[in-house]
């Protein structure tokens, strides 16, 4: 996404203040030098609290709400945990790659909240690179093929019974192939059709992959928190939404194909209609439902 950055130079409305950042996993060590590096945010991690309950990507504890509500609510258990009014928090969801379902994708959500200013701003995009990924096995069977595509043992793997229930048996955080090995078997000894579950571990500190993504959108964030609006001057302009009706080159129609994006601000009522960020003007027949039905 490009913004345009702020008219006033070195706008920097957070140098040198704290925000706390609500994570069990480390994630401080991808999103912390982006954020020193593009705002002068410095961030610290808040003790005590267990972002587990409001949901893992394990399933025993299913999450509720958006991912948006409960990156709120994770930012809000570190604010109250730290006494700071600035914090962040991040969620991320994995599957089908919402354009190519073939392909695994993972979209990753950051949100800062800014109490002073009384705003919420949100920056989210689709991983270019995941590791995600599961297979179904019997004790015995050859991984190596899989193990090899996921990363192991340099990222880190659920093992859970194929069929039952998603909390009995289930070992998180498995490095070692030794433990992998026992994990199978155990989980399968609990499944009524003697099969393991195999998952790739996506909490942050285990999955270098998506710590790397985490950098990325962290620097995302920085940039949309270092522009003004142009209307108020509250820090976090940027990309709200996106409009489709890309009109096709060749007949006219409306295709499903982003025409505008809208720009908002986080504290006033200003936005913007600006057409797509890659120049992009009509939609090619292959993408139109009348040309290509």
């Amino acid at each position: 996404m490009n913004i345009t950055p702020s008219k006033k130079n070195n706008f920097l409305p957070y140098a040198g203040r704290k925000a706390v950042l609500a994570t069990m996993h480390s994630k401080h060590t991808a999103v912390a030098p982006a954020l020193r590096a593009g705002v002068g945010l410095e961030i610290v991690t808040a003790t005590g609290i267990d972002t587990d309950q409001l949901g893992t990507f394990s399933g025993e504890i299913p999450r509720n709400g958006t991912m948006l509500e409960v990156a709120i609510s994770k930012t809000r258990l570190g604010m109250k945990a730290s006494g700071l009014s600035l914090g962040l928090a991040t969620e991320g969801t994995f599957g089908p790659h919402p354009a190519l379902p073939f392909l695994a994708a993972g979209i990753e959500l950051m949100t800062f909240v800014d109490d002073e200013r009384k705003i919420v701003v949100s920056e989210s995009f689709v991983a270019p690179h995941t590791n995600f990924d599961y297979l179904v096995v019997a004790p015995g069977e050859d991984l190596k093929g899989f193990l090899d595509r996921v990363g192991f043992p340099s990222h880190a793997l659920i093992v859970r019974p194929n069929e039952g229930s998603p909390s009995q048996g289930l070992v998180k955080g498995i490095l070692d192939a030794s433990d992998l090995g026992r994990a199978i078997a155990v989980a399968a000894s609990l499944s009524s059709d003697g099969k393991a579950q195999l998952e790739t571990d996506m909490r942050a500190h285990l999955n270098p992959t998506r710590m790397q993504s985490l950098a990325l959108l962290a620097e995302k964030l920085a940039k949309r928190l270092a522009t003004a609006c142009p209307e108020c001057d509250a820090p976090g302009f940027g990309r709200t939404e996106t409009r489709e009706g890309l009109l096709c080159e060749a007949c006219g129609a409306p295709t499903q194909m982003i025409a505008t994006e809208v720009f908002s601000c986080a504290s006033c009522s200003y936005r913007e209609d600006r057409p797509r960020f890659d120049g992009l003007r009509k939609a090619p027949p292959g993408s139109c439902p009348e040309c290509n039905p």
